[in-house]
């Protein structure tokens, strides 16, 4: 059984006992996290489509952690005007883990 829901501009395919890195949040480790807008859910019974969410489908996920990615380099440069700058930028992720699929 395999649900894919929606969190902010990105979707994720959870099956239970699955890790998956998500934005940050305000939750602590070892807090529970429920994702409500399913759209769509595979079990045994077939596949259910939502228009645009499965009513009642919620993913219950477990905190892991908190970390960041890996370190993004952005160079701004113009030609033949000796101006240079060096930024970068690590995106903050939670680690979760999948304990449950409710189907509607």
């Amino acid at each position: 059984m395999y649900a894919i829901f929606k969190d902010g501009s990105h979707q994720y395919k959870a099956e239970v006992d699955k890790e998956l890195y998500v934005n940050l949040r305000d939750v602590q480790p070892g807090e529970d996290i429920i994702f409500d807008q399913v759209l769509l859910i595979s079990g045994d019974d077939g596949i259910k489509v939502g228009q645009p969410t499965v009513d009642g489908a919620k993913v219950v996920a477990e905190v892991l952690c908190k970390f960041s990615g890996p370190k993004l380099v952005i160079r701004w440069f113009y030609r033949r005007k000796d101006s240079r700058k060096k930024t970068g930028h690590r995106q903050k992720y939670i680690k979760i883990k999948v304990k449950e699929i409710v189907a509607g």
